[in-house]
C-alpha cells in the first residue's frame, strides 16, 4: 500500500509546477513485480491528472493578480500563452505529458477557462497513455 501511496504523491507533484518526476519510482515499483501493473498505471495516472487539476485551478485563479509587482509571469508572456492556447485549444492538453511545456499548458487551459470534465477527460487520455507506455517499454512489451 505505502508503494502505491508514494506513487500517487510522487505523480501528482509531477504534474505541479514544481519540479519533480514520477517515472523512477513506477519503473522501479514495475521492476519489484510486487505490484499490479494495471494499478500502478492508475493510481500513477489519477495522482498526475489530479497534479494536473491543481495547475487548473491555479490558472483559473491567476488573472485576478497580473496587475501586481509581485506577479511572477510577465503580461506579455500570459498573452503569449492564452494566444498559444486560442490557436490550438483544447487538442493542446493531449500534449501535457511532455516534459517541460506539459505543465504550463494546463495552467493555462485553467486561464482560459476550459471545462473541468473536458480537461479531466484530455489530460487523463495524455497522462495514461504516457504511463501506460513507459510500463509497456520497463516490461519489454513494445
Amino acid at each position: 500500500m505505502a508503494g502505491y501511496l508514494s506513487l500517487f504523491a510522487a505523480a501528482a507533484l509531477a504534474a505541479t509546477l514544481f519540479p519533480a518526476q514520477s517515472e523512477a519510482l513506477l519503473v522501479a515499483l514495475l521492476m519489484s513485480e510486487t505490484y499490479s501493473i494495471m494499478a500502478l498505471i492508475g493510481v500513477a495516472s489519477a495522482g498526475n491528472t489530479l497534479g494536473s487539476v491543481i495547475n487548473w485551478f491555479l490558472g483559473r485563479g491567476l488573472e485576478q493578480f497580473k496587475d501586481r509587482c509581485w506577479f511572477p509571469i510577465r503580461e506579455d508572456k500570459l498573452s503569449r500563452a492564452q494566444e498559444w492556447y486560442h490557436c490550438y485549444g483544447r487538442w493542446s492538453l493531449l500534449a501535457s505529458w511532455l516534459p517541460i511545456i506539459g505543465d504550463p499548458i494546463t495552467l493555462v487551459a485553467g486561464v482560459m477557462k476550459e471545462p473541468l470534465p473536458v480537461f479531466i477527460l484530455l489530460v487523463g487520455i495524455a497522462k495514461t497513455g504516457r504511463y501506460a507506455v513507459l510500463a509497456a517499454v520497463t516490461l519489454g512489451l513494445i
